[in-house]
């Protein structure tokens, strides 16, 4: 059996694909069981320190709730309440956590923050979200999407709207475990050139294909999963131009047509309805918006489980 115990989740590219089939798996075991109401306290007597330097819904409760079901314990902590917004170094933070606690979650605003606690941290830091990357979410997007599909490798995902965080893990998560990807976004909205090459660099190592197009249409020619993020991140300011821009990439039931019959619609939430996804689409037959939220929950504490 694969020893994941005291490795960091920072970065999915950091893993095999033996090693994200293995939190996977561990996801599945565990929502199991919690279907099943079999206690599974694997982290009994453990804490879990949350930073949140960015709030969260769906972040702050799986992460709270999931450490609770493994019976262990988790702090929620802001920079107004801790010494981080008084000054204390990202380094000195993560070591007297170490010293406390058995893992970190960070939620972030620049990746430097999250690979600093990783630093100087002891125990295993988890990225909870940073500017660059978002791990979390695609371990659970891919749990959703196999529960769906029955397999990833094989499938053809495609995301659509403003290259991101988000849409720069599905490029490495979803590339490591098989999947075809596509990002469709329109011109000045694509992927970085440094997070493209890395990304390429995996799906010639797995196989696969990576293609950044910027027509809608053409982008979601034959896809499984159409996929989504608000064209406005936390803290963005709103530019009208940047908006005619994405609009044209929402995805309403014209751009679902063009699709497979039987393509699933994903969106990570929180979702601005009517946007970079119409309320018809994603209350509709397609959408599996809400089983991807669940499985924040589940894909979490199998990272957890096998992390400490």
């Amino acid at each position: 059996m694969l020893d994941l115990k005291g490795r960091h989740f920072i970065d999915l590219s950091q893993y095999k694909r033996d090693e994200l089939r293995h939190f996977l798996d561990k996801a599945i075991e565990l929502k199991e069981m919690q279907k099943r109401g079999e206690p599974h306290e694997l982290l009994k007597g453990k804490s879990l320190a949350m930073i949140f330097m960015k709030s969260s819904t769906r972040t702050r409760v799986s992460f709270e709730v999931g450490m609770t079901q493994l019976g262990g314990h988790a702090l929620y902590l802001q920079p107004s309440g801790t010494q981080l917004g008084r000054g204390e170094t990202i380094g000195d933070t993560a070591k007297v956590l170490s010293r406390y606690c058995d893992v970190i979650m960070a939620r972030v605003f620049a990746h430097s923050e999250v690979t600093e606690l990783a630093e100087h941290a002891t125990v295993p830091v988890i990225n909870g979200l940073s500017d660059l990357l978002h791990p979390c979410q695609i371990m659970a997007d891919m749990l959703t999407i196999e529960e769906h599909k029955g397999k990833l490798e094989g499938l053809k995902i495609t995301y659509v709207g403003d290259s991101n965080n988000v849409s720069n893990s599905i490029m490495q998560g979803c590339t490591i475990m098989g999947m075809d990807v596509t990002i469709g976004s329109p011109e000045g909205y694509t992927p970085a050139d440094d997070i493209l090459k890395k990304s390429t660099d995996l799906s010639k190592k797995y196989g696969t294909t990576l293609e950044v197009v910027t027509e809608p249409y053409e982008a979601v020619k034959n896809a499984d999963v159409i996929y989504t993020d608000t064209f406005f991140s936390m803290g963005q300011e709103r530019e009208k131009s940047k908006e005619e821009a994405l609009m044209p990439f929402q995805i309403n039931r014209t751009l679902v047509e063009k699709a497979k019959k039987d393509v699933i619609v994903m969106h990570c939430l929180p979702a601005h309805r009517d946007e970079e996804l119409t309320s018809e689409v994603m209350d509709g037959p397609h959408s599996v918006v809400f089983d991807q939220a669940e499985n924040r929950l589940h894909a979490q504490k199998g990272i957890m489980a096998l992390l400490v």
